[in-house]
């Protein structure tokens, strides 16, 4: 009888697709085990096409995350109990930091759980691993491998486009006449925390250099609740035509915004889960961070840029109200973001 694994993963975009290295090494220990993942409503989308996990299972219990809120009916925490009872998992690896998804594995009678000793949650697992707070959180993922004497090959990330979006990528392309010689920019001001993002005006500033000085193109992607920032940066813009801005919002899913950034030159945006998904397909990515710790958060890999105030109060973690109205981000200016994009064109 083969293994089964659960690891256990579910909301945020980012944090979900920081654990391809986790999946791809405890794949390759495990050749012949049926691994599954718990992921969430719309954040597990960023795994669809993912060879190392066998099936996905979507756990949906709140409204209250704003990219994950499908509208559908929620389940009760205590199905999910019972549904991860009913599949026999003989290990689960939990990811996730919560007090209930350490809880979840417990009362679903896995044998053998593995995950972070935080929240006091300790007692729910079989091995108990410390979270470094000052490590990124591909390599704290890892650590979870390691505890369980799990041989860590390789840590860089990837990812896997859908053929159907790349498609439509292509038709977008084609509508809009899109030029192959042109640079191509995804920019995304947005984030789930109003605390992350770096201000309308200043993005302003960056796209006009970018359309008047470089031609390039500027792409947006988000929510149907993103448009509204969109709008106001685009009021904010003094350049010659705005044809060279295509916003995307609401119009893509998580796997036509993979295809989507693949063709793009390089990503510049706000501390979101965006940047990451543009390091798994190693497209260059100039980072904007305000209160996280950049050390935990930024773009894993090489070629990318991270842009952060040096003040002492980075990171506070958003654990309490700003005094100074996240001076933290106000540090970075725009023409020093735009000397970035200028480095980053000049080494397509």
């Amino acid at each position: 009888m083969k293994d089964k694994i659960l690891v256990v993963r579910y909301r945020f975009i980012g944090d979900t697709v920081l654990t391809v290295p986790f999946l791809r090494n405890l794949r390759r220990a495990y050749p012949d085990a049926q691994i599954d993942m718990l992921v969430g409503p719309v954040s597990g989308d960023v795994l669809l096409n993912c060879p190392y996990i066998d099936n996905f299972m979507i756990f949906d219990t709140t409204k209250k995350h704003k990219y994950e809120n499908t509208g559908e009916k929620k389940q009760n925490f205590f199905s999910y109990v019972n549904l991860l009872r009913k599949q026999k998992y003989s290990k689960a690896y939990v990811l996730k930091r919560s007090f209930s998804s350490a809880s979840l594995v417990y009362l679903a009678g896995i044998k053998e759980r593995i995950g972070f000793n935080t929240e006091g949650r300790g007692f729910f697992l079989t091995k108990k691993v410390t979270y470094d707070q000052d490590k990124h959180e591909v390599e704290c993922f890892l650590d979870i491998l390691k505890a369980d004497n799990i041989e860590i090959q390789d840590d860089y990330l990837e990812n896997w486009t859908d053929i159907i979006s790349v498609e439509k990528v292509k038709n977008i392309f084609k509508e809009k006449n899109i030029k192959e010689d042109k640079i191509k920019v995804l920019v995304h001001a947005t984030s789930g925390n109003k605390s992350k993002e770096w201000g309308n005006k200043n993005f302003a500033k960056v796209i006009e250099y970018l359309v008047n000085q470089k031609n390039a193109y500027i792409f947006h992607v988000g929510t149907k609740a993103d448009n509204t920032v969109y709008d106001q940066i685009l009021k904010e813009i003094n350049i010659n035509t705005k044809e060279n801005i295509i916003n995307l919002c609401a119009d893509m899913s998580i796997q036509d915004s993979l295809a989507l950034i693949n063709e793009m030159d390089f990503v510049l945006g706000v501390d979101s889960g965006t940047l990451h998904l543009a390091a798994s397909l190693n497209k260059p990515v100039i980072g904007i961070y305000g209160p996280m710790n950049p050390i935990k958060w930024k773009a894993w890999g090489n070629g990318h840029v991270a842009l952060y105030s040096d003040r002492e109060c980075i990171p506070c973690g958003l654990s309490k109200k700003c005094r100074i109205n996240e001076a933290c981000l106000s540090d970075i200016k725009p023409k020093l973001v735009i000397e970035e994009c200028s480095k980053m064109i000049e080494n397509q």
